[in-house]
């Protein structure tokens, strides 16, 4: 696959060209815990169905944050590939491996150790505690694995190869869960299973792409006496990652905390509330692949110097947003009892109840994050890193917030009003402050 320059054709061919194998590929990465959610949940039961879903909210802090440090990483590489400053881009992927490294091994150990006094935090019940805290142990064991994947990946994405990465998630999606089906499936192994295969996924989609960086992209090849971290670049990539992991890792630590919530209402709530999450995970990553690519193409273009052409990108890239929700509301409306029936048995009545009442608020309030993702993703490609911090802040308190006012009330119904709530509130901070950003830097000055 080449590289594609996003600042030369038409706007929309590029941006959904870009979006269409992002979208693919993060269906295939939340492949690998459907996967395990749907097989644990028919072959095992609910209990270990519920204790993966205690735990999966630990591991998406990590893993947003991991890929806040990739997305900030993939801006600068991006203006210089834009900029056509090809020795810069090396220096930044070096950077980010050299520094990736360190990182991902202290976040593995750290997570290892602390499995359990988390999840007592978190008021996991004490049935499912044990089985919980071994899973969560064992899927940390991926860390590093997940972050040069992420980092290789958005290399790549940075140059306009959105397809590969994609290739790489189907292979490892796939041997998750031809895994899972055989050694769970078929010879009954147990939840210890589960994790054990998505770290082989996980470290297979990792070294696929670093052999086909090195085999096929000379542009992105760092050799071994060019692994050193230029401080200049380390300080601008912390700047820009940092604010970005904080605020994915916003939405997680938000999930944590709501999880907290769903953990007094018993088992069936909490195995309900494990699939619908799992749902909407598949609703909006594509919404934040469209923003992905609004980021790419603003950054490759602000590299460029196109500021006009910047402003084309951001308005088709919120009109694809637009249909893209009308697609999944439709489909999530229509579908939600047959999906919210893959994860359980039957005779789970309550569990498959309480997720189809949920679903038919959600499916409505996807278009908020529709729109909110096509903000950020303007936002981080003109390197405003910290607008996006302080709605997604806002809008994770008051979800958070609305979640423990509700939810005793009306039910894990309230983390769906909650949700409707803190998106709006994000849109009324982000909107006024585009308007404004926007007429700022008028007459070409964006």
């Amino acid at each position: 696959m080449a590289a594609v320059h996003m600042t030369e054709g038409s706007i929309s061919r590029h941006l959904i060209s870009y979006s269409i194998p992002l979208i693919l590929g993060n269906l295939f990465q939340l492949t690998y815990n459907a996967v395990d959610s749907i097989i644990v949940g028919r072959f095992i039961g609910k209990e270990a169905l519920a204790a993966v879903g205690t735990a999966n909210p630990v591991m998406s802090i990590i893993i947003l944050g991991i890929s806040g440090i990739c997305i900030g990483s993939s801006v600068i590489m991006s203006e210089f590939f834009g900029a056509k400053e090809y020795e810069g881009l090396k220096k930044e992927m070096a950077t980010t491996a050299v520094f990736g490294l360190y990182f991902s091994v202290i976040v593995s150990l750290l997570g290892m150790l602390l499995s359990r006094p988390l999840l007592r935090l978190l008021q996991v019940p004490e049935e499912i505690l044990g089985i919980a805290s071994l899973y969560l142990r064992i899927v940390f064991l991926g860390a590093p694995f997940t972050y040069f994947y992420n980092a290789i990946a958005a290399a790549l994405k940075s140059v306009g190869d959105s397809k590969t990465p994609l290739k790489f998630l189907a292979f490892a999606s796939i041997l998750n869960g031809a895994l899972d089906i055989v050694l769970i499936g078929i010879f009954r192994l147990g939840i210890i299973c589960s994790a054990t295969t998505t770290v082989i996924a996980e470290a297979a989609s990792a070294i696929l792409c670093i052999l086909y960086v090195y085999r096929k992209i000379p542009l992105l090849q760092v050799g071994r006496k060019e692994f050193i971290i230029d401080r200049p670049l380390l300080k601008r990539t912390l700047q820009y990652g940092s604010i970005t992991a904080l605020q994915q890792a916003c939405q997680p630590v938000g999930k944590l905390l709501i999880q907290g919530a769903v953990n007094t209402m018993g088992i069936d709530a909490i195995a309900s509330f494990n699939a619908v999450n799992r749902i909407d995970d598949y609703a909006c990553l594509p919404e934040q692949s469209i923003s992905h690519g609004i980021t790419t193409f603003t950054a490759q273009n602000r590299g460029a110097g196109k500021h006009q052409r910047i402003l084309k990108g951001f308005q088709t890239g919120l009109t694809l947003e637009f249909c893209y929700w009308i697609l999944i509301c439709s489909v999530t409306w229509l579908l939600k009892r047959p999906i919210m029936q893959l994860f359980v048995t039957a005779g789970n009545e309550e569990v498959v109840a309480l997720g189809c009442s949920y679903l038919s608020l959600m499916a409505v309030f996807y278009i908020f994050p529709g729109f909110t993702n096509g903000f950020q993703g303007f936002f981080r490609g003109m390197g405003n890193m910290s607008i996006t911090l302080l709605g997604t802040f806002i809008q994770t308190s008051l979800r958070v917030i609305f979640v423990y006012l509700l939810v005793p009330r009306i039910g894990i119904n309230g983390v769906a009003v909650a949700c409707a709530v803190g998106w709006s509130a994000m849109l009324l901070v982000e909107v006024p402050y585009c308007i404004y950003f926007m007429k700022s830097r008028s007459n070409g000055h964006v």
